[in-house]
């Protein structure tokens, strides 16, 4: 498995420029909400210079996104993966994956019993529904959000 590491302050810069050059699937991001996002999470790590990096938080967490949300009015205890996203050039190294099984250790072992997440349906990113799929994550849910421009999946996975 590949290491994962912190996501220190100087590597900022690059976490918010390949969380904006996938601001379609995720969400547009400048410098001080990443900042809000990473001081508040539960699990943000990264995989070498910025390869990958996922954000996650559990239930109680002060964020604001209806996704996060739609799983808190639902769910006693969680994490919540609020955004991954792994380099064109350092795809197909097994990066997410490394990062997934890294959460999942962390979220056990903090006395969790499962993570959650959302997947675009609209616009569809079937890369990201297989994917999660492999990873033994199943569909519980949906809605419309950003005023009807989007609708997403709501998944969960026990750990």
């Amino acid at each position: 498995m590949r290491r994962t590491e912190p996501i220190e302050e100087t590597l900022e810069p690059q976490v918010l420029a390949l969380n904006n050059a996938h601001a379609a699937e995720l969400s547009w991001l400048d410098l001080g909400r990443l900042r809000h996002l990473s001081s508040r999470a539960f699990h943000a790590r990264r995989i070498g210079a910025v390869d990958a990096f996922l954000i996650a938080f559990d239930q109680g967490a002060d964020y604001d996104s209806p996704n996060f949300l739609w799983f808190k009015a639902r769910h006693a205890r969680f994490v919540y993966v609020d955004r991954v996203v792994v380099a064109q050039s350092a795809r197909g190294r097994g990066l997410a994956k490394a990062l997934y099984r890294d959460l999942f250790d962390a979220a056990r072992e903090a006395g969790h019993e499962r993570v959650v997440c959302e997947v675009n349906a609209t616009p569809p990113n079937p890369a990201s529904d297989a994917f999660h799929a492999a990873l033994g994550f199943t569909v519980v849910g949906e809605a419309e959000t950003d005023g009807g421009k989007k609708r997403v999946r709501y998944f969960t996975r026990g750990l």
